[in-house]
C-alpha cells in the first residue's frame, strides 16, 4: 500500500519541501530508503522500526520501502523520523489518508516513541506555509516556536501512540495558532545596560549615535579600561526596537544553530555576538560539511563586537571585508553553495600597542617595529571599510561616589530614531534602508554639497590622496550626522566632523587616509 507524506528540509536559513514516500509491498521483508541521503537519515529506519514495536505497532514481515526526494538535494538530520515513521502507518492502514495532504510533519524519534526535538522550525513552518500547507505536526517543545507564522495549525506531538490517535479521531487534541503576543512584547524591552553608566566621553557618545543612526561600521581606539567596551556593549540600547520582519529574519538563523529558548521562540532584541579572537574562519562565517551559518549570521540586524582586534588573525578580518559590503556571506561546499545573511554592523575596539599607550611617547613602553607590527595586523582594505573611527582617552580619575550620570540611552536613542525616521523616508521605494547602504548614484542624490563645500572636501581630496570608497564614507558620515542634527543640507561642521572621524588611519597606521 502506497501513501505520501509532506515533511521540510534547511538549506541556508530557508525550508524547502521534501516529499516522504512509503510502500509497504510483498516481497523479500527489509526496510529500505533511497533520496540521496546522509548517514543519519539511513538511520532513521532502525529507529522508525523500533519505535514503531515499542508503541505497540506491528510491521509485518513485508518489504517496505521510503523514498524522499527530490533526489538531487542531499538530506540531513534526524527531523525526517516523523515523517517517515507516519507514512509507514498510513501504509500499514494504523491512519487514514484523509487530512494528509494538507498536513506536514518533522521530528526525531526515540527508540521508545518518544518525539524529541529538532532545529530549524521556523524556517520549515514559514516554508511549509508559503506551499499552502495549513497544519504542522511537531515535538511538543517545538510548538512556541511554530505559532510565529500567521494561517499555521501546530499541533504538537509527544509519541507515536498520541499521533496515531490524532490522525485517526480518536484523541482529540488540537493544535495552535498564530500568538500576536509575541510580537506585541517586542518594544518593551528593558536593557540591563544604559549609556548613563558612561560619564564624558562626548565625541565617543556621538560617533555611536552616527554609528546606530546610519548602521556605519565603528573603530575605538585607546588605551586599556577607557570605555571602548563599555561604550561598544551599549550599542543595542540606542538602536530602534527589532522590527516583526527583522525578529523572524534572525529568529530563523537562530532556530537552525539551536539557540533559541523554549520560553522565548523568537528573538526580541537586537543581537549582540562578541566572539574571542581565538574563533576559527568557518565558526566565523558559518560553514561545515552541512553548512550552519557563523557568528556574522548570527549578529544579522544587530552588531558583530570584535574586542581586541588586533589580536585576529588577519586572513579573519580579511575574511569579513566582503560580507561588510554585500551583507551577505556565500558558503561554497562540494555538494553546492549556501547564502547566509550578513546585514550587520561591526564595532571594533583596540588598544594602540601591546601597552596600549602610544602614542603617548612619555608613557609607551614598546618600540617603533613592535607598534608597526601590531597595528599592521589590521589590513588597509580592512580599515577603508571602516565608516568611523574614534579615539577614546583615559579620563581624570574620580572617586566612585561623586561620579554625575551621563545622558541616558533613552534621550540618544530618541535622537537616533528620529534620523531612522528621516531615512525611511529619503529611502521610501529605495533598494537600501540606511545612509551606509546607499550605492553612486544615491551618494550623489542625496549628499548634494555647497560650491564651497565641495571645494574644500575636494581639497582634503587631493591632499591626503583619499580613495574612492573613503570619500563617499565621509560623504554617508557626513549625511548621517545632519540627520541626527535634523538637517536638510550637509553643512561644513558635518563634513569636518566626518573627515575627524577618518582621521585615525594617517594618525596610528601612517597612512594616508
Amino acid at each position: 500500500m502506497f501513501s505520501k507524506i509532506n515533511s521540510l528540509g534547511i538549506h541556508g536559513v530557508e525550508g524547502f519541501p521534501v516529499t516522504v514516500e512509503a510502500d509497504v509491498s510483498d516481497g523479500l521483508p527489509g526496510f529500505i530508503m533511497v533520496g540521496y541521503l546522509s548517514e543519519a537519515v539511513k538511520e532513521a529506519q532502525d529507529r522508525v522500526r523500533m519505535a514503531l514495536k515499542n508503541s505497540g505497532f506491528y510491521l509485518p514481515p513485508k518489504k517496505v520501502m521510503v523514498n524522499l526526494s527530490p533526489g538531487d538535494i542531499r538530506k540531513e538530520g534526524t527531523a525526517y523520523d516523523l515523517a517517515i515513521a507516519a507514512a509507514v502507518l498510513c501504509s500499514l492502514g494504523e491512519v487514514p489518508r484523509e487530512g494528509l495532504v494538507q498536513a506536514a510533519f518533522i521530528g526525531e524519534l526515540g527508540l521508545d516513541g518518544c518525539i524529541k526535538p529538532v532545529r530549524g522550525v521556523l524556517s520549515r513552518v514559514f516554508a511549509a506555509s508559503k506551499l499552502g500547507i495549513r497544519r504542522f505536526f511537531v515535538p511538543e517543545e517545538n510548538v512556541s516556536e511554530g505559532t510565529a507564522v500567521k494561517g499555521m495549525e501546530i499541533v504538537g506531538v509527544g509519541n507515536l501512540k498520541q499521533l496515531a490517535g490524532i490522525l485517526s479521531g480518536t484523541d482529540p487534541s488540537c493544535g495552535r495558532f498564530f500568538d500576536e503576543s509575541l510580537f506585541r512584547e517586542m518594544n518593551s524591552i528593558s536593557y540591563p545596560v544604559d549609556y548613563e553608566e558612561l560619564t564624558g566621553l562626548t565625541t565617543v557618545r556621538r560617533a555611536c549615535q552616527a554609528a546606530a543612526a546610519g548602521r556605519h561600521n565603528i573603530l575605538m581606539i585607546g588605551p586599556a579600561g577607557t570605555g571602548k567596551t563599555m561604550a561598544a556593549r551599549r550599542l543595542p540600547t540606542i538602536m530602534p526596537p527589532i522590527s516583526m520582519e527583522e525578529s523572524i529574519e534572525v529568529s530563523k538563523i537562530y532556530s537552525i544553530c539551536g539557540m533559541l529558548k523554549k520560553e522565548q521562540p523568537l528573538i526580541r532584541t537586537r543581537p549582540f555576538r562578541s566572539p574571542h579572537h581565538s574563533i576559527t574562519a568557518q565558526a566565523l562565517a558559518g560553514g561545515g560539511r552541512n553548512p550552519r551559518p557563523g557568528e556574522i549570521s548570527l549578529a544579522t540586524h544587530g552588531i558583530l563586537f570584535l574586542d581586541e582586534l588586533p589580536e585576529f588573525t588577519p586572513a579573519l578580518l580579511d575574511l569579513l571585508r566582503q560580507p561588510m559590503e554585500e551583507r551577505k556571506i556565500t558558503v561554497s561546499r562540494m555538494n553546492g553553495s549556501v547564502e547566509f545573511p550578513a546585514d550587520t554592523m561591526i564595532a571594533a575596539a583596540m588598544n594602540p600597542c601591546k601597552c596600549g599607550f602610544y602614542p603617548d611617547i612619555g608613557r609607551c613602553t614598546c618600540t617603533e617595529p613592535q607598534i608597526r607590527r601590531y597595528l599592521s595586523r589590521i589590513s588597509g582594505p580592512f580599515l577603508d571599510r571602516i565608516d568611523i573611527g574614534v579615539e577614546v582617552p583615559r579620563q581624570p580619575q574620580e572617586f566612585p561616589g561623586s561620579r554625575k550620570k551621563g545622558e541616558s540611552s533613552a534621550v540618544m536613542r530618541e535622537r537616533v530614531m528620529a534620523a531612522r525616521m528621516i531615512q525611511e523616508e529619503r529611502f521610501k521605494g529605495e533598494n537600501c534602508r540606511f545612509n551606509s547602504q546607499m550605492e553612486r548614484r544615491q551618494t550623489e542624490r542625496y549628499c548634494g554639497l555647497k560650491k564651497a563645500d565641495e571645494r574644500f572636501l575636494g581639497e582634503i581630496y587631493r591632499t591626503y590622496g583619499l580613495s574612492a570608497r573613503a570619500y563617499e564614507k565621509i560623504l554617508k558620515t557626513a549625511r548621517t550626522l545632519a540627520d541626527l542634527d535634523e538637517k536638510k543640507q550637509i553643512t561644513r561642521e558635518h563634513l569636518s566632523e566626518a573627515v575627524s572621524f577618518r582621521s585615525f588611519e594617517k594618525k596610528y597606521w601612517g597612512f594616508k587616509f
